[in-house]
């Protein structure tokens, strides 16, 4: 027999790389069910990232195909390839998200106010809270405007209260009436910025206003009114209990955190809570709800122990686990049920859950069952920063720790140094998950957050909630002062971690906004890193790098007009100059905190020393004249005839020939005005242009006086 000397001891490389290939996607069949979330994820984000609603028989087309498809891949039978399951599977769940959006923006659509109303507002108190800028403010339904037929009048508004209430303590279910300013829900302050009139949609609110004027009540609160305003009466009630037992700044802070009320809450300390990243222990979110249904899951458990004969013939876990969830319900009841509040209560639930039935508390499996029935109930909770926030932290918490006890890495240390060792980690990991989220969201990052979190929150978990569990169950005593002094002591701790902390140089760092594809990008390559089995997850690693060096070098707009064209803000040197130092300041914050800059407007109105309220700058070789003031005043030939682009609040004949301009009607049909600088001259955007034709900004398509 002959044998080839250059065959012998060598094989083809490409079966082995085919088998490695092969080995690597079949390691994934058995980790397939958290990626369905995120392909559900992927077609909502789709659905709020086109520029139009999709028809329904397009969505009803695309279903045919899929079914006929997985028709004959059923027909292929065992010869069928596992990619093509998988490739099926993926265009499903993807069509599924972008059907139930949709399914979800149709079923919530409601009247939305088309134009400015002066007049007498008439309707029933459903919350009551405070404005940015410390004024009360009351959400109204069974609205009724003067002139306004009821097909046409929105289902809810709110009205901030600017004048004289007349010492009258409003209470939910009230009846009332005032005469008041509305109009509709603005417009992103700059194209591709936070879409107010896509969140306010969600939330039937059809018209944002206010009132100079008494808000006189018509009808008390009666006591059929329903369940959820009773509830809401005896949340107001509770916290109104809270804060009277105990001092002026902790009252406040336990009232947010056990009944959702953050009216009375000091501007001051919000702002030191946020520069030491603590905020998030206001929200009732996840660790609020998991701090809670841990402390009964515990006492419970050990109570139950105790006495021999019950410890032997129940199963403890299963036991303490349903008196958990009876405590996780009475919470999300309490605490208003926000949606932040209804994420975390299905996250606990289906971990509680799956304890009753023997199965891993937390598992990928069981976040990834939380977030797909978050998704399908609230499908727009996917494009706001606390669904964001608060599953890549428990994504990322679960992956890590399963790795490190897979391993046995804690196994290698003592004990109690173990502990110290796990809450350092977890610190880390929530902190490093959740921060590009926080920057993207809130254009700031706290230098000094794990140190801040390090302090405060064991005192939250073991102090704070534990304190809020036994004042719940000494109040039929009338003992609740004894839980509340626990709660004191320790909400006074993490304020002083606050002050300390956000006392600190640097303690905060402003963060330009980023460009539509950062978060997506940092998202992927994080479910990469946490849900990829084997070594193949450290790809996940390309698009996280990828997304920030795009932040890096993202171009902000070097020019900015507001929607009303009566604020402009210029790049010069680096820095934004406003035309003015008051007016429109909700969008010159905005603007500011996008540019990654610190400075308030009138700082910035100061920069560049311009003639009040006009701004001419040469960008890109052309002469761009802007004036916020009454055209009344100036003379427009004059204008246009020493600027190539003229920038007018308001023109009520047609501008001389030869100048370019925009009027009043066009910002208030094309929103917000963004202009950035090209190799080939200057490019225009407009935030409607950016909106799209979607359900929410319709109305002002077709603007009806």
């Amino acid at each position: 027999m002959e044998t080839r000397a250059g065959n012998v001891g060598t094989e083809p490389k490409s079966p082995r790389i085919g088998s490695a290939v092969l080995a690597t996607f079949a390691r994934q069949q058995s980790h397939l069910f958290p990626w369905v979330p995120v392909c559900l994820g992927a077609g909502i984000g789709l659905y709020f990232a086109a520029s139009s609603e999709p028809a329904t028989w397009h969505l009803a087309m695309l279903a045919a195909t899929l079914s006929a498809l997985w028709l004959v891949a059923y027909g292929l039978g065992q010869h069928r390839a596992i990619w093509v399951s998988v490739t099926l599977w993926v265009l499903t769940l993807v069509l599924a998200g972008t059907t139930v959006a949709s399914l979800r923006a149709e079923a919530v659509a409601a009247p939305v106010l088309s134009y400015r109303y002066y007049g007498p507002i008439e309707g029933r108190i459903v919350s009551i809270d405070k404005s940015a800028s410390e004024k009360m403010r009351l959400t109204l339904d069974h609205v009724r405007l003067s002139r306004v037929p009821p097909h046409r009048t929105p289902l809810r508004v709110r009205v901030s209260l600017h004048g004289d209430d007349l010492g009258i303590t409003f209470a939910p279910g009230d009846t009332v009436l005032t005469t008041g300013h509305l109009g509709p829900p603005a417009g992103p302050v700059e194209p591709g910025g936070f879409d107010f009139q896509r969140h306010l949609w969600f939330q039937q609110l059809g018209a944002l206003g206010y009132t100079r004027n008494p808000m006189l009540r018509l009808e008390p609160a009666r006591s059929a009114q329903g369940f959820s305003l009773w509830l809401y009466s005896f949340r107001l009630a509770l916290s109104a209990a809270i804060k009277a037992r105990m001092s002026e700044e902790e009252g406040p802070f336990a009232a947010a955190i056990i009944t959702g009320d953050r009216a009375d809450l000091d501007p001051q300390l919000l702002d030191r809570l946020r520069a030491s990243n603590l905020a998030h222990l206001l929200a009732i979110s996840g660790l609020h709800m998991g701090l809670l249904t841990g402390a009964v899951f515990a006492v419970i458990r050990i109570g139950l122990s105790a006495v021999p004969q019950l410890a032997v013939r129940l199963n403890l876990r299963k036991v303490a686990a349903v008196g958990a969830l009876v405590a996780a319900v009475l919470y999300l009841g309490v605490s208003g049920a926000n949606v932040a509040t209804q994420r975390a209560f299905i996250m606990v639930t289906v971990m509680l859950l799956a304890i009753c039935v023997e199965r891993p508390a937390l598992s990928l499996r069981a976040v990834a069952i939380a977030a797909f029935i978050v998704l399908i109930i609230t499908p727009e909770a996917l494009v706001g920063p606390g669904f964001q926030m608060s599953f890549a932290a428990t994504t990322a918490l679960v992956a890590v720790f399963a790795v490190i006890r897979d391993r046995g890495l804690f196994l290698i240390l003592p004990k109690w140094l173990s502990g110290a060792a796990a809450l350092l980690l977890s610190s880390f990991i929530a902190g490093a998950a959740t921060a590009p989220y926080g920057a993207a969201h809130f254009n700031q990052v706290a230098q000094y957050g794990l140190l801040a979190n390090l302090l405060s929150v064991p005192v939250m978990g073991l102090v704070v909630m534990p304190g809020a569990l036994l004042a719940g169950c000494l109040a039929p005593l009338g003992l609740e002062g004894i839980g509340l002094w626990g709660m004191e002591l320790g909400l006074a701790w993490i304020l002083r971690v606050a002050a300390l902390v956000s006392g600190l140089d640097g303690s905060t760092r402003a963060i330009v906004a980023p460009g539509p594809t950062v978060l997506p990008l940092v998202t992927l390559g994080g479910l990469m890193l946490c849900i990829w089995q084997g070594a193949g997850r450290l790809v996940g690693f390309v698009p996280v790098f990828v997304a920030f060096g795009f932040w890096h070098n993202v171009e902000r707009p070097v020019v900015l007009v507001s929607e009303t064209g009566r604020l402009i803000g210029i790049v010069q040197n680096g820095e934004r100059a406003l035309n003015k130092p008051k007016g429109d300041g909700f969008s010159a914050r905005v603007w500011l905190e996008n540019d990654g800059d610190t400075a308030d407007q009138a700082q910035a109105a100061m920069r560049a020393g311009f003639s009040p309220n006009s701004i001419r700058t040469q960008v890109a070789g052309s002469t761009l004249g802007f004036n916020a003031a009454n055209p009344e005043k100036i003379n427009i030939a004059e204008v246009c005839a020493s600027n190539d682009i003229v920038v007018l609040p308001r023109v009520e004949s047609p501008l001389p020939e030869g100048c370019t301009g925009w009027t009043a009607l066009d910002f208030s049909e094309g929103g917000a005005v963004a202009i950035y600088t090209t190799e080939t001259g200057l490019r225009y955007e407009n935030s409607r242009s950016r909106q799209g034709n979607r359900l929410w900004v319709s109305h002002q398509r077709k603007r009806t006086q």
